[in-house]
């Protein structure tokens, strides 16, 4: 154990190596070749053995103490073992043990240079024990001498060290790689939690790509929409700070689903206001990212509408929507500084977008020229007038979206009518096949509750009318 001691890497305090050595073979040779010349009585032959083996063998113990394990290394002590198992003629018990290390030195290099060693280890082998034989006139005999288990102890022992090392080395492995599985499993769930503060189109690119990210914009068309909800500034001075806070993010989270639905690039929220532009970094061009646009937003429009009937049943009133739309050129990118960057837009464009929302009126969508240009075709519009917005000289021409569903009657994919005490929102491109059974008999429900309902007051007022009949 104290040979294995010696052989081995021992730790500081630190985890350092203070002694490592990765070539013990060196030391079976070194006592192969001093045993074998006295074995022989320090003849020519094993002196020329004793000191082509020692010289080299020094030099690795000298050289590679406490230093990484290299190839050459490896084939200097691979020819240094071979030309031994040559020199002695294949004598079996020795020759195993001396190329049961050269094999276990293949094993544990690179699998690249595997075949390399093993040519290297045959050549040299050939190459000796054809010298041996030139040299010594007759057959070594190595059978009954006490050299054999001198030798295959020590073979024993090396290989033991080996393991022994490759052991520790396991277990340092396994223990980092818990840690490196760890930190992992802490950095996804870090970037997982980061990527929801980060558009998806914004941070996909660079996880895929994983080149540097630096401060830089382009030129390109966009279409943008601002949109808030009309008179939340006045309500939140009623309400609570819980119950703004359920409405708001009930809210944003619908609008976050049908702008991801859309492809929208979700900018920022501002208050109760977001805003979203098609164009970058993922474009299907200018006609389609302002049809995709105005579509978008006559879904958040009509979602509004479900949502309106959820906070009436809260007790919150009258909560619209309204929209501004306008296509153009803006500069979009990375801005900031190389320790902050956002991901946004600026140009005239986005102002006339903001400049047309806040002119909107209750669930209107307004949208500039340039944009009615591109989807006038696909979507009914209405001429809203000129408009003067802060910011532009002269008066702005703006368009109102209408519902395409509004004027196709019984084709419409829509049925929303409100009354004091009713409130009928029919969704008809939601609807699943097997769900018409079911709407069917809750209306059906609906009307025969109604009926009675009819019929009571019927009754009553009839009971109120003779009563009244004979007073008079």
């Amino acid at each position: 154990m104290a040979l294995l001691d010696t052989f081995s890497p021992k730790k500081s305090i630190q985890g350092t190596d203070v002694c490592r050595f990765d070539y013990p073979e060196i030391f079976v040779l070194i006592l192969s070749v001093i045993l074998l010349a006295i074995h022989f009585d320090f003849s020519p032959t094993s002196m020329a053995l004793l000191i082509v083996v020692c010289l080299p063998s020094l030099m690795i113990l000298v050289y590679n103490f406490r230093r990484q394990k290299s190839f050459w290394t490896s084939n200097i002590v691979i020819i240094l073992l071979s030309s031994v198992i040559g020199s002695i003629q294949l004598c079996p018990i020795i020759s195993l043990s001396l190329a049961s290390l050269i094999g276990l030195r293949i094993i544990i290099s690179s699998p690249e240079n595997h075949l390399k060693l093993v040519s290297v280890s045959i050549v040299t082998i050939i190459i000796f024990y054809y010298v041996s034989v030139i040299l010594s006139s007759a057959e070594i005999d190595c059978h009954t001498t006490w050299i054999t288990p001198i030798i295959l102890l020590a073979t024993m022992m090396v290989m033991l060290c080996h393991f022994r090392h490759i052991y520790y080395e396991y277990i340092h492995y396994e223990a980092r790689a818990e840690q490196v599985v760890g930190r992992l499993s802490t950095m996804v769930s870090v970037i997982n939690k980061l990527t929801r503060f980060v558009p998806p189109q914004v941070w996909e690119p660079i996880v895929k790509a994983d080149g540097p990210v630096t401060v830089a914009n382009k030129r390109a068309k966009l279409t943008i929409m601002f949109s808030d909800i009309v008179g939340f500034t006045e309500l939140s001075d009623s309400l609570s700070a819980d119950n703004l806070a359920d409405i708001l993010n009930t809210y944003m989270h619908c609008m976050t689903l049908i702008a991801n639905k859309h492809g929208a690039v979700l900018d920022k929220f501002i208050g109760d206001g977001m805003v979203c532009f098609f164009g970058e970094p993922n474009s299907r061009g200018p006609r389609q990212d302002a049809l995709d646009c105005v579509a978008m937003a006559i879904d958040m429009r009509r979602e509004m509408r479900t949502l309106r009937q959820k906070w009436r049943l809260m007790g919150f009133e009258g909560l619209y929507i309204r929209v501004g739309i306008s296509t153009g050129y803006c500069h979009v990118g990375n801005f900031g500084s190389n320790n902050r960057l956002s991901y946004t837009l600026i140009g005239k464009e986005a102002n006339l977008a903001s400049r047309l929302e806040a002119v909107a009126g209750k669930g209107e969508i307004y949208i500039s020229e340039s944009t009615h240009d591109y989807i006038a075709h696909d979507f009914d519009c209405e001429y809203a007038g000129a408009f003067p917005l802060k910011g532009f000289d002269d008066k702005v021409s703006a368009w109102k979206v209408l519902d395409p569903d509004e004027n196709k009657g019984k084709l419409s994919k829509w049925v929303d009518h409100t009354l004091p005490g009713f409130n009928l929102h029919l969704n008809f491109r939601d609807m699943q096949d097997n769900d018409y059974q079911d709407i069917r008999s809750r209306l059906n429900l609906a009307l025969a509750r109604i009926e009675q309902e009819e019929k009571s007051a019927a009754v009553k007022i009839d009971a109120a009318s003779k009563k009244e009949g004979k007073h008079k």
